[in-house]
Parts: structure tokens; C-alpha cells; sequence
């Protein structure tokens, strides 16, 4: 994401918007597209189908000025769409901190789910409206949505920690999360 403001930053307010689900001034907005979910999901054929397909926003993310720098704190709210992908449930490339930093995730509208792995161990935290997840230092960390409405939360992060989406795909989540009766199933994540 660009910077907006050299840092550090002067004082300001920020406006939460809780139906829109915007925040105020805004900064940059990501959309991840199915075509930008590459080798995340098992089955990639069906993953690949949809993305030469309808190819369709699987989240979005609306974030702060505040720049991703040291000592900075950003904020951003993410929206994943619900659906499922060949039954795997839709969600976010997730992500380990390169500078490995703690995190917090707070759950705003929709049912979700986070699910983090250290390498060795996989956890699953249910996320409602109003729960605060937190991600311990050193734990990559995934969204997904386990409704059938948008699941939206808001996300507080260290500026300087960074993001290593690589080492997802060269280390997994550990499990796969799947739609099921009584919501979600964790498989194991090769298969």
C-alpha cells in the first residue's frame, strides 16, 4: 500500500462509518479478485475455472492513511464475500509478519473465522460481531468467511511488521477451512 504521509504522522481522527463500513479520510482500497487467489485453493482446476470465468471479488480492502511504517498503527477494514470454492470456504490470501509483530482483528458485521499456524500448529479462532482476535507474534493468519452474508472486520496492525504472502504458499495454513452443518470443518491443508 503507498504511503499517504511522511512519517510520523500528525495526530487525527479517524471516522468509522459501522454501516458502510468505511473509514474517514480514507486511504488506499484493494480489491482481490478469484485470479488473485493463485495456489491457494485445493482444488485448482475449479479455482481455475473461475478465474478465466465470471473471475468474481472474493474481498476487498478499505484502509487508513495511516502509513505501513515503523512504529505507525494502521488500520483496515476487510469485507470478504461469501462462497465456497469447490466446498473450500472463501478468504483471504493470508499472511506472515516478516518482522514478526502482534496483531488484532476485530470482528464487525457477518460470521467469519481466522485461522493461524505458527508451522507446526494450526488454530481456529470463530469470529462473530464484537469478537477481538488476537494473533500472537510469529503465527501466519487467515480470514474466511463461514456465512452467507459478507463478513467484515476491522484490523490493527504494526506499520513495520510487513506482509510475506510467499510463505503461505511455500508453508500452508495447516488446515483448510470447509463448509459443513455445523458451519465449518478443518481438514488438513495438503489435501
Amino acid at each position: 500500500m503507498p504511503e499517504f504521509h511522511a512519517p510520523p504522522i500528525s495526530p487525527l481522527a479517524i471516522a468509522f462509518d459501522a454501516e458502510k463500513l468505511t473509514l474517514s479520510p480514507e486511504g488506499p482500497t484493494l480489491t482481490r479478485r478469484m485470479s488473485d487467489l493463485e495456489g491457494l485453493f485445493l482444488d485448482a482446476e475449479a479455482w481455475s475455472t473461475a478465474s478465466a470465468g465470471e473471475n468474481p471479488v472474493v474481498y476487498t480492502v478499505v484502509s487508513s492513511p495511516v502509513p505501513e511504517v515503523d512504529r505507525e498503527l494502521p488500520q483496515s477494514i476487510t469485507t470478504i464475500m461469501p462462497g465456497d470454492t469447490s466446498g473450500e470456504l472463501w478468504m483471504t490470501k493470508g499472511h506472515q509478519h516478516p518482522n514478526h509483530q502482534g496483531e488484532i482483528y476485530l470482528a464487525l458485521k457477518g460470521r467469519g473465522g481466522l485461522l493461524m499456524f505458527d508451522g507446526e500448529r494450526t488454530e481456529w479462532l470463530d469470529m462473530l460481531p464484537g469478537t477481538i482476535g488476537y494473533i500472537p507474534p510469529g503465527w501466519a493468519h487467515r480470514s474466511v468467511n463461514t456465512g452467507d452474508e459478507p463478513y467484515s472486520f476491522l484490523a490493527v496492525y504494526p506499520g513495520g511488521a510487513g506482509h510475506d504472502y510467499g510463505w503461505v504458499l511455500e508453508h500452508g495454513m495447516g488446515s483448510r477451512a470447509y463448509r459443513s452443518p455445523e458451519g465449518v470443518e478443518l481438514r488438513p491443508y495438503a489435501g
